[in-house]
């Protein structure tokens, strides 16, 4: 079997059997695509047992048959619509690999003939809050030319990761394949997006395309700066700091609080806005109640260090959660921020605002569970589209923007006041859709987004 490679997502072979199907999962490859047509030759093995054989393997098999000498452009499209499905990389294969390469070529300018074509609906980010909307338009009209821009190939439930650091999940079942969530009917374009031109109804890629729209939906979530705090980003992971706000840190969440039998163990919160307010104090009581289980909380110097004035924004929650700060014997710390970590020497640094000014104070600690600063990501914060918080600014009512009338935005990227959650995703996404079906049309926003419950959902890319 000879491999040919294209790029470093994508080569070509000739004709595959189901022997050969070990050799490419060793190899790496994650999907397989069949370019021949069966009974193209005697003895030639069906595309259903390399498929069978393929899926047994755990790879992702697509049958894009095409006739050797009469390539069509609807080839080409078939070809480009699996490889922006199939996770990477993929291996083509037909005859003698020459016919896969050429519809890799053919499918490379559809592609490029796609992304230049104007869509009646251009969503910005493939998130939850994305998914979500688009799901929701195509619903209602499942003919529109509707575009995902999302350079992610794994989708994550992030509000699972707080149960991840509680060992009640493991991390991978809150990992999906992007390609398997993008609505039927939508066109997945795997790029990152890169500036606006609302003037011009055009979205302007990192690759160097631009996409076209009638509506805009502008959802690409919030920005964790790790890099805010000194010293954080090189210690993540180790001596004892983790965050249950990335996925490859949540399952030491759950080793370390496993493994503590007692010491100083931190938890803080940023400024707000952050996804989920409610996930820092999470992560805190969760510990506490497994150290209780394991009869190691009289041993454990629990302290929450929060950069807010108060436990919770929501005053009616308050009294349950100080509840359990007295049960656990947790020390609150308000208008702490903590501003610089030194991993190896287990210490963390707080600023604390008092009468006397801005104080700086030490603290060690055998763990300590860190919520990053977060921000509007960088493209957006830098657009036309940005309100003073550098969040795309929107009507707190109708999720449209004040000076253009045919961009929307939702999730945790928006100006909106509510918290930023999964919940409030989920109740702006209906809305957003119909008021963008609205807008296509020609007519005012019908719907109205009143809130959402300021405590539920969880963390939300």
């Amino acid at each position: 079997m000879t491999i040919k490679q294209l790029s470093p997502t994508l080569s070509v072979a000739p004709q595959l059997t189901a022997a050969d199907i070990a050799d490419i999962a060793a190899a790496g490859f994650r999907s397989i695509i069949c370019n021949r047509p069966d009974g193209e030759a005697p003895g030639q093995p069906p595309a259903r047992s390399i498929e069978q054989a393929a899926t047994s393997a755990g790879l992702a098999f697509v049958h894009v048959p095409a006739v050797a000498g009469a390539l069509t452009d609807a080839d080409a499209e078939a070809m480009a619509k699996a490889l922006d499905r199939l996770p990477a990389p993929v291996l083509a294969y037909c005859r003698s690999g020459a016919r896969s390469e050429k519809l890799a070529e053919m499918a490379g300018r559809a592609r490029q003939r796609a992304a230049e074509e104007d869509y009646d609906i251009v969503v910005v980010g493939g998130g939850s809050a994305g998914i979500a909307a688009a799901a929701s338009i195509l619903k209602r009209r499942d003919h529109l030319r509707l575009a995902v821009v999302e350079p992610n190939e794994d989708h994550y439930y992030q509000p699972g990761w707080t149960m991840v650091g509680a060992g009640v999940f493991d991390a991978a079942v809150t990992r999906r394949e992007e390609a398997r969530l993008i609505p039927k009917g939508a066109h997945w374009v795997k790029a990152a997006a890169r500036s606006f031109q609302p003037d011009a109804n055009q979205v302007m890629l990192q690759d160097g395309r631009r996409l076209s729209y009638k509506v805009l939906i502008v959802c690409p979530g919030i920005k964790l700066d790790w890099d805010a705090i000194p010293g954080l980003a090189a210690t993540l992971g180790r001596n004892g700091v983790t965050s249950n706000y990335r996925y490859d840190l949540a399952p030491y969440t759950h080793r370390l609080v496993k493994a503590f039998k007692g010491g100083r163990a931190l938890f803080t919160q940023p400024v707000m806005p952050i996804k989920c307010a409610g996930a820092p104090q999470k992560a805190m009581y969760l510990s506490c109640h497994r150290w209780e289980k394991a009869g190691v909380l009289g041993a454990a110097d629990v302290h929450f260090h929060t950069a807010g004035g108060v436990l919770f924004g929501v005053p009616d929650y308050v009294p349950a959660l100080m509840d359990y700060v007295e049960r656990y014997g947790i020390n609150l710390h308000f208008g702490s921020r903590l501003v610089e970590l030194d991993g190896p020497r287990q210490t963390a640094v707080f600023e604390r605002a008092d009468g006397k000014g801005t104080q700086r104070a030490a603290e060690r600690f055998d763990m300590i569970h860190v919520v990053p600063p977060q921000v509007a990501p960088d493209f957006i914060r830098e657009s036309p589209l940005a309100a003073a918080s550098g969040f795309v600014e929107v009507d707190e009512t109708t999720l449209r923007h004040p000076q253009y009338s045919n961009i929307f935005a939702l999730g945790d990227a928006c100006s909106a006041s509510n918290a930023k959650t999964a919940a409030a995703a989920r109740a702006q996404a209906p809305v957003v859709a119909v008021n963008a079906l609205a807008a296509l049309d020609g007519r005012p926003p019908a719907a109205a987004y009143k809130g959402a419950f300021a405590g539920g959902g969880g963390i939300l890319r």
